[in-house]
């Protein structure tokens, strides 16, 4: 390390190097980094290079903990959902999904697992956040249980395609939900109007399960599979916490969801 230079006492260096430091007690929740167009004062040609890298951070989970989608990139996200990027982007990562499940050595024993998440995942919720902003709005739980309710959320189209194929290769399918258990009946026939069958279990939060992170509650329903024999060779999902954790798939594959974020 080169010395410090003469006639700059050790403490001015000191205090200078802390002036630049961040501020542990600064929420996670806060942005340290301002990009243009964030505070919805640029250009709209600013604002939606603002909105791209945004969305790239959040899908990569660069972006931390985020509430609700930036308000300038409401546009944006809804061009995105709207549009052909969305379903493209879905359809690729299918193709990816597929492409390592045919290099499995499916044992034949139904003990080789994929799991699939729902909301965002096999089931499209999009008619419902077209109505609340898109993800600009906090979330209701009241008014999204309605939704669930009524039962009309529709497959992907690549979803649906993945979930056939991976049936056809012999794997055991496992869908693994944040939904809650009283939630299970309507959830069944929402999935199998839309064209989902002969999956193997399908877990909802349970009273015990109330609470808990998504990240540890899928987690924990992830390593009881495992303890009962079950090789998870494949995970996909919308959220990070549908895929990281502990007792994690041999591979996961993240879908876009630019709308909201789970921890």
């Amino acid at each position: 390390m080169a010395s410090p230079p003469r006639g700059l006492p050790i403490s001015f260096i000191v205090l200078t190097l802390f002036t630049f430091l961040p501020n542990p007690a600064t929420s996670l929740r806060t942005s340290f980094i301002k990009l243009p167009g964030s505070d919805g004062s640029r250009s709209s040609s600013a604002a939606d290079t603002y909105c791209e890298s945004w969305r790239l951070a959040a899908e990569t989970n660069n972006a931390g903990t985020w509430d609700v989608i930036p308000s300038v990139c409401v546009d944006s996200v809804a061009g995105y959902l709207n549009g052909d990027q969305y379903g493209s982007d879905y359809g690729v990562i299918a193709d990816y999904a597929l492409a390592f499940a045919e290099t499995v050595q499916v044992s034949g024993d139904g003990k080789d697992v994929w799991i699939f998440d729902i909301d965002e995942t096999l089931l499209t919720n999009l008619d419902y956040y077209r109505a609340h902003g898109y993800g600009s709005e906090p979330f209701e739980s009241n008014s999204f249980n309605e939704w669930v309710v009524g039962g009309t959320a529709p497959a992907f189209e690549a979803s649906l395609r993945l979930y056939n194929a991976l049936k056809k290769l012999g794997f055991t399918i496992v869908l693994l939900t944040g939904r809650d258990e009283h939630q299970r009946s309507v959830t069944e026939t929402n999935l199998r109007d839309a064209g989902y069958s002969g999956w193997e279990r399908l877990l909802l939060r349970g009273p015990e399960d109330q609470g808990k992170s998504a990240t540890n509650y899928k987690s924990e329903q992830r390593s009881k599979l495992i303890e009962k024999g079950f090789k998870i060779r494949g995970n996909t999902g919308d959220q990070w916490s549908d895929l990281l954790g502990f007792a994690v798939a041999d591979r996961s594959f993240k879908v876009p969801n630019p709308m909201y974020y789970i921890p």
